[in-house]
């Protein structure tokens, strides 16, 4: 019999859908419930599950939207209840709700009556899967169509086109970071604000040949550097909004904030406050603000004045269905030590020097790998988001796994494109050579997918094959291209 903890989300779902229920439902306090409308099915990765759904609770009818969670305790898991997307929210069904609790809050306060599943669904529901939501919107499974022939091309040979792709997929990031490298230089000489290039100024910068002696900058480098790492930490759901973090808050004005107040730091208080996520202190009884919290309003009233950027605001940033340890609080909190770290502890000269001087390329990485594991300190030590203490001590804010990645997709290709501006060509050897020998210390759900339908799964141990297989699975396997792969013109010719 499947457990309710092996029941997934889509499956409820679907029984909320079909509206596949032993009885009328009723809330944890014993209201009866009548569904009207179940609601549009939320195709986005972020807010509830169903949008404009209609619900009668005793003699009222209710018109919003449904979050339907495994767990009761997802609610708060999962950042809903700090999240305004879900200030609309109506009812909350979860399938399992150990310590019977009523109700849950929205981000607004307002107190939402709760349903738990279980009480209303057939016994059958735990013995066998629904094989409609399994061969539909259920199934996430991405082996390839060539996996039952894909044996039919010499596992060498599919091991030097996977490798061959892998360098492809390294190209791209390095080509990309120069692209970004060029836009700063340009912005730089012209002293402009950054969207105007864009726009208006494309096709003078278009014109324009660059060569080292536009790129000696020192600040364009650590601007550079700081927008890869804030990006890498986003994740595919904050990324984009990370990246545009560090870009209306640049180092320029980070570094004369620092020159022009060094009484009062409020480092802090720039990035949380453009970031949107520091509570409105006002509106809130003094007892549920912390120190630090108000510490971030107050200095912001100074800091605010002069910042002249973009702003964002709460909404601009997902919680959904990640893990406490990768909120947006936390990686931002990680950003602004790599940056503290670039700006006055010299990280490009650093990790140059290693790059330089030391051979052994095994020694080489753990090196600098070591560099970008950031301990936990301070006020996020113990908190995932404001003013809500966080049941467990947070010990990173960037762990290995995170690390690794980041040096793998973020360093190496930063310091080709570094070495190759300034044609120190054995460098930037070197750092390829260490991207071809490097052991990956992680995989995720497409690598190990598309390994097991390729069959060379040893190939995993190796980043140049791993970063190959995700080419492989985004440029070709997700969008059919199976008659331009390689591996496709044999197994299916």
């Amino acid at each position: 019999m499947r457990k309710p903890q092996d029941i997934s989300e889509n499956e409820l779902q679907d029984i909320w859908i079909k509206q596949s229920f032993t009885s009328s439902l009723q809330t944890q306090s014993g209201d009866i419930i009548s569904v009207l409308n179940v609601g549009e099915l939320n195709s986005d990765s972020s807010g509830p599950d169903f949008k404009n759904a209609r619900i009668r609770i005793g003699y009222l009818v209710y018109v919003g939207d449904i979050e339907i969670d495994s767990e009761y305790s997802n609610w708060k898991s999962h950042g809903h209840n700090i999240d305004s997307k879900y200030n609309k929210v109506i009812l909350h069904i979860s399938l399992i709700n150990k310590n019977n609790h009523h109700y849950i809050y929205t981000k607004d306060g307002r107190k939402v009556p709760h349903v738990t599943l279980s009480k209303f669904v057939k016994k059958e529901f735990f013995e066998k899967v629904n094989a409609e939501v399994q061969k539909g919107r259920g199934n996430n499974s991405r082996i390839l169509r060539c996996s039952s022939a894909s044996d039919t091309m010499e596992t060498s040979k599919k091991g030097e086109y996977i490798a061959k792709l892998g360098v492809e997929r390294f190209s791209k990031k390095c080509n990309r970071i120069y692209e970004r490298l060029k836009e700063l230089a340009y912005l730089s000489e012209l002293n402009i604000k950054e969207p105007t290039v864009k726009y208006s100024l494309q096709p003078e910068f278009q014109k324009r040949e660059f060569n080292s002696e536009d790129f000696k900058m020192k600040t364009l480098w650590q601007q550079l550097l700081y927008e890869q790492l804030f990006e890498a930490l986003g994740y595919t759901q904050n990324k984009e909004i990370m990246l545009k973090l560090s870009r209306a808050v640049n180092i320029d004005f980070v570094q004369n904030h620092i020159a022009n107040h060094k009484e009062s730091g409020g480092i802090d208080s720039i990035f949380f406050n453009v970031a949107g996520l520091v509570p409105q202190v006002k509106s809130l009884p003094k007892e549920e603000v912390s120190e630090y919290t108000l510490r971030l309003a107050t200095e912001w009233e100074q800091i605010g004045k002069i910042y002249d950027g973009e702003r964002f605001d709460e909404t601009d940033w997902h919680f959904f269905r990640i893990r406490p340890q990768n909120f947006p609080t936390i990686r931002i909190a990680g950003g602004i030590k790599y940056l503290d770290m670039i700006i006055n502890h010299n990280l490009i000269g650093t990790i140059i020097k290693k790059i330089e001087e030391i051979r052994k390329i095994s020694i080489l990485i753990n090196s600098i790998r070591s560099l970008l594991i950031v301990r936990s300190s301070g006020f996020w030590r113990n908190h995932y988001i404001f003013d809500q203490k966080s049941k467990t001590e947070i010990k990173y804010f960037i762990g290995a796994s995170r690390a690794d990645e980041i040096f793998v997709n973020v360093i190496l290709p930063f310091f080709t494109v570094y070495f190759d501006a300034f044609g120190k060509t054995e460098l930037s050897k070197k750092v390829l050579r260490i991207y071809n020998e490097y052991e990956q210390k992680g995989d995720n759900k497409i690598t190990r997918e598309v390994a097991e339908s390729l069959h060379v799964a040893p190939l995993l141990k190796n980043t140049i094959y791993v970063q190959g297989m995700i080419e492989l699975y985004r440029s070709y396997c997700s969008k059919s291209k199976c008659l331009e792969c390689e591996i496709g013109k044999v197994v299916f010719n």
